[in-house]
């Protein structure tokens, strides 16, 4: 029974629910988890109408796609550490941090989906996708700290995530590179 117990308290710990009930816990994780797959499906276009355009592909143009390779590997892993974070804050006693916290994770993700789904073009539509994403994000893990330190380290991107996801992409790069026809 010790080990039963055991993996228990680690979920307690992992899910910061000490004290909630399984219900409040499993409404918690059906809300951030069925909020980030709406979010994910307007941004893939699963939820919306297909162009009947064909996309030209220019090196030289923005990319305007979502990303493939070891890329796409890495942006799941995102989704689902803020998500996690938000589950988190979700179980931290009721206050109105609580509630800025997940109405900022609620608004970027909304702000991330909106963006993905647009797919901007120009620079300046891009620089705009990508401060407005990074400001809620880091607004979330703000608030989020406060609350509970483990869901604002989740939330916040580190160093070590940009390296493993550059890496990732670097190898993806040098394997089609090293790929040859003959």
């Amino acid at each position: 029974m010790t080990d039963i117990d055991d993996v228990r308290d680690a979920a307690t710990d992992f899910l910061n629910s000490e004290g909630r009930s399984a219900g409040h816990v499993a409404i918690g994780v059906a809300l951030t988890v069925g909020f980030a797959l709406l979010a994910t499906g307007i941004a893939s276009g699963v939820l919306r109408p297909r162009r009947t355009m064909k996309h030209v592909r220019n090196r030289d143009l923005p990319v305007t796609e979502k990303p493939r390779g070891a890329f796409s590997l890495v942006l799941p892993a995102v989704f689902s550490a803020t998500t996690l974070s938000a589950v988190r804050v979700w179980n931290a006693p009721p206050r109105r941090e609580r509630t800025v916290a997940m109405g900022l994770w609620a608004a970027a993700q909304t702000v991330n989906a909106v963006w993905l789904g647009l797919r901007p073009s120009s620079l300046w539509q891009q620089v705009v996708a990508a401060m407005s994403s990074a400001g809620l994000a880091a607004a979330f893990a703000h608030e989020a700290r406060k609350l509970d330190e483990g869901a604002g380290k989740m939330a916040a991107p580190t160093g070590a995530g940009v390296r493993v996801g550059n890496f990732l992409h670097r190898k993806a790069d040098q394997a089609s590179a090293e790929r040859t026809l003959h």
